[in-house]
């Protein structure tokens, strides 16, 4: 189905044929949607929130193509990765897309929030944008834009030693992440540490990619982590959610051009330039999570994760399809 071509019609007839598809598949038993499935209901929605990043939106591509109902799982938006925080600690969410980062943020502040999946890991997704001619030899004494975020520190301390320069010969300016794109066009800032989709939009305004996360193998990953007592009383729920991720990412890999037109507007952009923002983004199948979540396999994360870690303490693999 060529995106150009599709009308409303054509749109709800595919989300509807896209639904059903995935409701067969789910009842022959190969999602695990148990009680869902059978169209018994949690009492309340299990609620996850969510930023706006590439390596989220298949769940809310999953909402689009009508295989993730509201009534069983609640995506609740937010505009920055603090606001995540914020609302896990007011225990206005029963878990949430984060990064490795703000996962450890969370867990040392007594959310004791459990892995169920990888979304993505950061292969360049999260960047370094800067004005000409500013670039790594000339950072000193320039106003960096950065989110008082795990993230944004993991970033700009990458970036500082990169460049060989300790943190007192930069300015930094705090700037929300999704704030990054208009900062930098107002000329508040010499470079902004942000991630896609703004990057690429703050590229086609004239900025300059001088570092991103491809020089952090292994080190920026990106998670869906619930409360242990939300996996045990919305389980078919938790189930749910990963095989509506699943769907919509198979769905993005076969019909790139359907897919975007569906994610374009949440991405603020247009449907050709989706595909872009996910260059940056490995994107692992449920085979690779259950291979990524095994005991062990996080040294990947390098220091990140604490050395004592109990495994049975951070990551629950049993929600992923077989």
């Amino acid at each position: 189905m060529n995106a150009k071509l599709l009308t409303k019609p054509a749109t709800d007839a595919y989300r509807m044929a896209t639904r059903r598809r995935f409701l067969a598949g789910c009842l022959a038993g190969t999602a695990g949607l148990g009680g869902i499935a059978g169209c018994a209901r949690p009492v309340t929605a299990l609620r996850i929130g969510s930023v706006v990043f590439p390596g989220y939106e298949f769940m809310f591509l999953a909402r689009e193509m009508g295989v993730l109902d509201d009534a069983h799982v609640r995506l609740v938006e937010l505009q920055s990765n603090s606001d995540t925080l914020r609302a896990l600690a007011a225990n206005q969410l029963d878990g949430a897309a984060l990064t490795l980062d703000a996962l450890l943020v969370a867990r040392a502040s007594g959310i004791p929030l459990h892995v169920v999946l990888i979304l993505d890991a950061s292969v360049g997704a999260n960047a370094v944008m800067a004005h000409a001619p500013v670039d790594m030899q000339h950072l000193a004494g320039r106003r960096i834009g950065v989110e008082d975020s795990a993230m944004g520190g993991v970033m700009l301390n990458a970036l500082l030693q990169a460049a060989g320069l300790p943190a007192s010969q930069v300015s930094v300016v705090p700037v929300r992440l999704d704030r990054t794109e208009e900062v930098f066009r107002l000329g508040a800032v010499d470079a902004v540490i942000t991630a896609e989709p703004w990057a690429s939009r703050i590229g086609r305004a004239g900025g300059r990619r001088i570092f991103d996360s491809a020089a952090l193998p292994g080190r920026i990953f990106d998670v869906l982590a619930l409360r242990p007592e939300a996996l045990e009383t919305h389980a078919d729920a938790v189930r749910y959610l990963i095989r509506g991720h699943f769907a919509a990412q198979d769905l993005f890999q076969r019909q790139p051009l359907v897919a975007s037109e569906w994610m374009a507007p949440r991405l603020q952009m247009k449907p050709s330039e989706v595909a872009n923002v996910y260059v940056g983004l490995q994107l692992p199948t449920a085979a690779q999570n259950r291979d990524w979540l095994r005991p062990g396999h996080w040294r990947l994360a390098g220091s990140l994760m604490p050395p004592d870690t109990a495994w049975s303490e951070w990551v629950d693999a049993r929600f992923l399809p077989l």
